[in-house]
This record gives structure tokens, sequence and C-alpha cells, in this order.
């Protein structure tokens, strides 16, 4: 009868079952991945401006007036009736301060610099490689993602301000409105296309492309706004 017993002498023991779950865990936005969506988000706002305007994105040149020695500017917007100097910012929460404020808060929780003020060293930065157009408008816009509310100084919200503060869906919109009042006040000169090639071409020269000074400025920027804080 032995012919008709199976052989269990090189089979394994059976192990037993165990069930595990089909679901993976979602991956985690990372601080730096956010950034980068929200600057394509605005480099689409961007690209729906009119023919004859120009931009340059994520510029960094030297400023012997910052801490670094650098200024890290999100984007500058070259138009006909003026150069737009945007800072982007990814907070979430209401924030809240005045043109005059040295810091601002985001929901009481923390404070951050005045991005008009940041803004400011970026303008006079820019300013320093275009001796040329010295005299040209000069508009600072700031720009904070939908997840944001202002509790800030009205007039930052006015389309006569040269300082405006938007949020980042309505960033082409109020560049728009912007050129458009400018254009009605007849005030100031009007930048050719040749000047506005020669701009842009002059802050792409400028611009500092090296991955290891950048890594340097940011991690010096970080280290200064901590002590602000």
């Amino acid at each position: 009868m032995s012919i008709f017993k199976s052989d269990t002498s090189d089979k394994k023991p059976t192990q037993p079952s165990t069930k595990t779950s089909s679901r993976k865990p979602k991956p985690k936005v990372q601080p730096t991945r956010i950034g980068e969506l929200g600057e394509h988000k605005i480099n689409i706002q961007l690209d729906q401006l009119p023919k004859g305007c120009k931009y340059v994105s994520d510029l960094m040149v030297a400023n012997s007036e910052s801490r670094t020695g650098y200024s890290q500017i999100d984007h500058v917007v070259i138009t006909p009736q003026g150069i737009f100097v945007i800072e982007t910012k990814n907070y979430n929460g209401e924030i809240k301060g005045t043109r005059d404020n040295k810091s601002w808060s985001v929901s009481n929780r923390f404070k951050m610099y005045n991005p008009f003020m940041q803004n400011y060293g970026h303008i006079q930065a820019i300013k320093s490689l275009l001796p040329d157009y010295q005299e040209s408008r000069y508009i600072s816009l700031v720009s904070f993602t939908m997840r944001c509310r202002f509790s800030v100084d009205p007039e930052l919200r006015k389309i006569q301000s040269d300082e405006l503060i938007v949020y980042d869906v309505e960033l082409s919109e109020y560049i728009q409105r912007k050129m458009n009042r400018i254009q009605a006040e007849k005030t100031g000169p009007v930048l050719t296309e040749s000047d506005i090639q020669k701009i842009y071409q002059s802050l792409k020269e400028a611009n500092i492309t090296d991955p290891k000074i950048r890594a340097e400025h940011v991690d010096k920027a970080g280290s200064a706004e901590r002590a602000k804080r």
C-alpha cells in the first residue's frame, strides 16, 4: 500500500496565512514640493499676460545690502507700463499686518518679515542691475494662496497702489488691471519692445545658477528668518 501514500518528504510546512492591507499610505507632500506646485500655478498665471510682456522666475542676483549677499526673487514681469516684482508666499491662515509693521502674523501663531519690506530690497537689487531704467515704474506684488485670508491695509488691495497684495489665482488679472491703470494715467516713460528685451537679457545674464551658492543663500536666509522670530 506504500505506493498509494503521498510522499511529503519534500513538502514545506504550510505557513499560516496573514492578511495584508492593500491600501498604500499616501505619500506626504514635502514643503519643497508644495513650493514647486505653487510656483507652477504662478507661471500659468504669467503665461496669460499679453504679448510683449516677458518674465523671469526664480531669479537670484548679488545684493550687497542683503545679509546673505544675495537676493532671490520669485518673479519679475517686464511690461511696457512698468516692472512688476513678485514675492510669493505659501502660508495657510489669516494674514495680518500693515504697510509699516516690520512683522506680520499668520493666524496669530507665528510671525513673518513684512513681505513688502522684503520685496523693497528685491526691487533695489534689480535697480542696481538696470542703471538705464532707474525712472521706470516698479510695482511690488505679494501673492498668497487661496488658503489665506487677508486682514491688511485696504490700500494694499486697491489698484492705484504700487504695492499690492493678491491671491495667486488673480495675479494675471491684477497685473493687467495695473497696466491699464498706468496707461490711462500716462505718467512715466513707456518701455519699448527693445527696452523690454534689454531688461530681460540683463536679468537673465545676472541670474546666479550655481547650486552651491543658492543652497548657501537659502540656509543663511532661513537662519536669519528664524532669528527674527
